[in-house]
């Protein structure tokens, strides 16, 4: 097994790597400690060579080489899941993310392999390996690492690559290789990874959708998301979020009123950071009205519509089960009330692009009455309706509803 730990090993390693029409990579990483993820290994191979562990620890180690591969428009870089990695990478690559790019658990979704589907059922399925997890949970920021923690790191490369051909396989077969793209387009925008303090709020839960309490909340996020930024460590190491809720709740503007809070520690307001919190509280009561956030409520659907939905939903699971694509890939239940509440208005993914080619379209069909759903010898099937224009397409297959 290779590791890599020195930069001359590893720019004789990224020559070869440039030569591949693809790479399959990974990482391991920590952040229970910190806030920004501490990368502490990256597993790359070649098309048809052996994988390699590259070292970010390593004394001395330059990383530049890699992110040359990993912005190589040659070299198609092959993932898993890979929403974390792209996290780490941003910041590593300094606002720059890898490309061109393929993501195996999305590839799967439009092969049929269901929802986030997990890189274990993957290699079973297409690679008939099993992986031991044993090193699973294991402290990656140790050295030195044991022979057990590299095998099992550079399993998660080496079975890849076949996972990988049998999908591209597979969707070249069916055609949606342009699908993949507009997923690999939508997985690659910059603003995925970047972290905007003024936009912290909305991970907090609040009990209240006032103007006044929100701004206050953001006001307060912010400051604890600056502060974890620069110190590097969890947010919750701050300020937890049940304590920020409760300070929008019932804004504080004294030390006094601060320390007699539930969610405040005993000794926090004869601090300095208590000034701070304070600070932040007056600005969120003075923001002005155009800067204080908005929590939408849950749009509240049009009466007698259920049934609409139940029958978008039975059109949803026919299409999927012909086509093999997972429900959630393709129409979100969320999104199945908005089609059947608003039809061509409806600002969502389904209504755009090969969705609305492989289900949308039928959807305001059906929704518009120009197509029913019936069965035909034991069959749910579309049919269509007497006097309408518009033929069903031959491509719509029957298909039994489990």
């Amino acid at each position: 097994m290779s590791l890599i730990s020195t930069t001359k090993d590893l720019k004789t390693l990224c020559t070869r790597l440039k030569k591949s029409d693809f790479i399959t990579v990974d990482t391991e990483f920590i952040r229970e400690k910190t806030y920004w993820a501490r990368l502490c290994l990256i597993q790359v191979a070649g098309d048809d060579e052996e994988p390699y562990a590259i070292d970010p620890l390593a004394e001395g180690i330059d990383l530049s080489p890699f992110w040359e591969v990993m912005l190589n428009k040659e070299v198609l870089k092959v993932f898993h899941a890979c929403r974390q990695d792209l996290e780490i990478f941003y910041r590593e690559m300094n606002g720059k993310l890898p490309t061109p790019l393929f993501d195996t658990q999305i590839a799967a979704m439009v092969c049929g392999f269901g929802e986030q589907v997990s890189y274990e059922a993957l290699v079973n399925a297409l690679a008939r390996k099993q992986i031991d997890k044993s090193s699973r949970f294991t402290d990656w920021a140790q050295r030195p690492l044991t022979s057990k923690q590299l095998k099992y790191a550079l399993a998660d490369v080496t079975h890849l690559r076949k996972v990988f051909l049998k999908l591209a396989d597979k969707i070249e077969q069916t055609k949606r290789t342009a699908w993949i793209k507009d997923e690999m387009k939508a997985l690659t925008r910059r603003e995925n990874y970047v972290t905007k303090p003024d936009d912290a709020w909305e991970r907090v839960k609040v009990p209240s959708t006032k103007p006044r309490v929100l701004a206050v909340l953001k006001s307060l996020s912010a400051w604890r998301e600056r502060l974890a930024q620069e110190a590097d460590v969890p947010r919750g190491r701050i300020m937890k979020d049940e304590a920020l809720a409760e300070i929008a709740t019932h804004p504080p503007t004294t030390r006094e009123a601060l320390a007699k809070m539930r969610n405040i520690s005993q000794g926090f307001a004869d601090s300095d950071r208590a000034l701070e919190v304070l600070e932040a509280v007056k600005r969120g009561m003075e923001m002005s009205d155009e800067d204080t956030p908005k929590r939408e409520s849950r749009v509240q659907m049009p009466g007698g519509i259920g049934p609409t939905i139940d029958l978008l939903r039975v059109l949803l699971k026919m299409k999927c089960e012909n086509t093999q694509v997972a429900p959630k890939l393709l129409c979100t239940a969320a999104e199945l009330e908005q089609i059947a509440a608003y039809g061509r208005e409806a600002d969502v993914p389904a209504m755009k692009g090969w969705r609305f080619k492989m289900f949308g379209e039928e959807a305001l069909r059906l929704r518009e009455g120009q197509i029913g759903i019936g069965f035909v010898k034991g069959q749910l099937a579309i049919i269509p309706v007497p006097g309408e224009d518009k033929p069903v397409e031959k491509t719509d297959k029957l298909a039994a509803v489990k």
